[in-house]
């Protein structure tokens, strides 16, 4: 059921957001499209068009962002896209992100992930954020908006599922949003971090539940919606003296 939106106050905001077809990506969607943000999603699928948001397929981007020169190509037409809106871009969630598997679904370490692999995980999880936020600057800072990369539990550590290219992309992200945040932030634009951990989507690996009652304190899984209730925050006027952050959302795991 499509939630209600609510009527913006002013001139309409707009979020850029990768990885949108489902789990957190989805929840962001309907979160922001509920508060009445426009929102233009990207993803290397077509529009799914089951998801429940509004202009969803006029204002979705096929793109495969694992091609550098493809994700750069794509600026003009993401600028031509926002000049309904005075050319303004109030939020970018980099929220695409890939882990390959090996046979069977096993966790692929440094010794078995390879190299064309490894290079095409850090383009998607971690070029193609500062590609976009570096190309999309200028609309950014006309609307003193702010970036949200989204990072993960992985990047601090050895996890049992989360293969090694995505865990230190991961972890590579989080000092590029601290490099961001001091580079943009002059601009008027703040760029934070999320970092989830155990969330309940549809890409969770067996053997998750022994995580849940061993690791998080909290003894639950995270849902969708409160990671995106974070990148909501974020992105507006409620975290207005926050740069350089990273969130974790993890129950407690991390400590």
């Amino acid at each position: 059921m499509m939630e209600r939106r609510s009527k913006p106050n002013g001139p309409r905001r707009v979020l850029l957001l990768t990885g949108a077809s489902r789990g957190i990506g989805h929840a962001t969607v309907k979160r922001f499209s509920a508060a009445g943000w426009r929102v233009i999603t990207v993803s290397r699928q077509p529009f799914p068009e089951q998801c429940p948001w509004e202009m969803g397929p006029e204002d979705h981007i096929q793109l495969d962002l694992g091609d550098p020169a493809a994700t750069e190509a794509m600026i003009p037409e993401i600028r031509e896209r926002l000049a309904p809106d005075g050319g303004m871009l109030h939020a970018l969630v980099n929220n695409a992100a890939i882990s390959p598997k090996g046979e069977g679904g096993a966790r692929l370490g440094t010794l078995a992930m390879p190299a064309d692999g490894w290079l095409r995980v850090f383009q998607v999880n971690f070029f193609a954020p500062i590609l976009l936020a570096r190309g999309l600057v200028d609309e950014l800072a006309r609307a003193n908006g702010s970036v949200v990369n989204v990072t993960s539990i992985a990047g601090g550590r050895v996890h049992p599922f989360a293969g090694a290219a995505y865990s230190t992309s991961k972890a590579a992200l989080a000092a590029l949003t601290r490099e961001m945040a001091a580079d943009f932030a002059p601009r008027g634009v703040r760029v934070n971090a999320i970092s989830p951990g155990e969330i309940d989507t549809s890409i969770l690996s067996p053997g998750t539940e022994k995580i849940v009652q061993e690791q998080i304190p909290m003894r639950r899984l995270g849902r969708p919606e409160e990671v995106a209730q974070a990148i909501y925050f974020l992105c507006t006027e409620a975290s207005s003296y926050v740069n350089g952050a990273e969130i974790h959302i993890n129950g407690g795991q991390h400590v």
